[in-house]
């Protein structure tokens, strides 16, 4: 199969393929569309079963770069990338810079940052050899993750999604399904317990659990069955392909509302989801707090309190799109991606 005829191809501008063998550096760059800025979006470490693999997520995860950064109202296009690699490797540094001159080869035309298997340390480590790095640990205080600019997203998102199915955004005594601890589910599992919510919470890593059940009176469930928890809003904060014909018919909750990309195995599942009567709102929609904050590296005239004024501003445009599949009768993900294509389309035209 080529790229032009992969499933996942959705006339992306520009597809790269990396290799540097001499450290065994194995990556793909995609972006999808500079209509409204050069394309930006994180850089994901992860040893994929094989480079078909590698490709499709390369590419589902791109367009849904260009679909956040247009939704966010952001002047960014969308791009992202994979290196073929596991990110516990002793050699992952020399991966890194090796893989930084391909992106600076492009001059700006792609800009990356972290995301899953690549930290705010590993995006200094890109940075030495890179201009077009942003989310740099380097570039916050020290103890500052920017991951928090997502995870406070994602609490925006929530309290969104509470006003739409109660009419109020207090979060007290709902039920939250987490699934995945990492740096941002971790953090949504924080600012919940504050708000006064109750959580259900799953991740591969047993510490991780550990950590939330004391932390915050978490109960804990199996990764494998957490979708399935008798909750409020299922909450996915792991990898993606969560949503799936079997898995929709064992959502229990009234709403699906997570950070983790690519949740719907395939499109037709945002209308399975609104057929069934839960609510969905698309995670490219409500994960876009993490390019609102890390992005002021790249646009200038941003501030961080401008940007969390953004981040924040997210209620609006969640409540919104619910609102108007609710009233049209369409997908919320129809709905979503409607808006990002009409403002992408406009870039193009001007």
């Amino acid at each position: 199969m080529t790229v032009f005829h992969h499933a996942a191809y959705q006339d992306h501008e520009q597809v790269l393929f990396c290799s540097d063998p001499s450290v065994g550096l194995r990556a793909i760059i995609a972006i999808h569309s500079t209509a409204l800025g050069p394309a930006a979006g994180g850089c994901r470490m992860h040893p994929y079963a094989n480079e078909d693999d590698a490709l499709a997520d390369v590419l589902r995860l791109s367009q849904g770069m260009s679909y956040k950064n247009a939704v966010a109202g952001l002047p960014l296009g969308g791009g992202k990338c994979v290196i073929i690699a596991d990110p516990t490797t002793p050699h992952k540094a020399d991966l890194l810079r090796a893989f930084s001159a391909h992106v600076q080869a492009l001059h700006g035309r792609y800009w990356t940052a972290i995301d899953v298997g690549v930290g705010p340390e590993d995006a200094d480590v890109l940075a030495e050899g890179c201009d077009y790095v942003f989310a740099r640990a380097s570039a916050y205080e020290p103890g500052f993750n920017p991951s928090f600019f997502t995870s406070r997203g994602g609490f925006v998102g929530l309290r969104a999604v509470a006003e739409f199915l109660w009419g109020s955004d207090d979060l007290r005594g709902r039920r939250f399904a987490i699934q995945g601890l990492g740096q941002t589910g971790g953090d949504l599992a924080r600012q919940l317990f504050e708000a006064g919510a109750e959580l259900v919470v799953s991740d591969v890593c047993e510490e991780r659990v550990r950590d939330a059940v004391s932390r915050y009176r978490a109960t804990p469930l199996d990764p494998e069955a957490i979708h399935a928890a008798a909750v409020d809003v299922f909450v996915p904060c792991a990898l993606g392909g969560v949503i799936s014909d079997e898995t929709l018919l064992e959502i229990q909750a009234r709403a699906v509302c997570g950070l983790a990309n690519n949740q719907l195995v395939e499109p037709r599942h945002g209308a399975e989801l609104a057929r069934r009567g839960i609510a969905y709102v698309p995670d490219y929609v409500v994960n876009a707090g993490g390019m609102m904050g890390a992005s002021t590296a790249i646009l200038n005239d941003l501030t961080r309190e401008q940007a969390l004024v953004r981040i924040d501003g997210l209620f609006d445009t969640i409540l919104s799109i619910l609102e108007e599949a609710k009233a049209s009768g369409r997908p919320s993900s129809d709905v979503a991606d409607a808006r990002a294509e009409q403002r992408i389309a406009r870039g193009r035209a001007t």
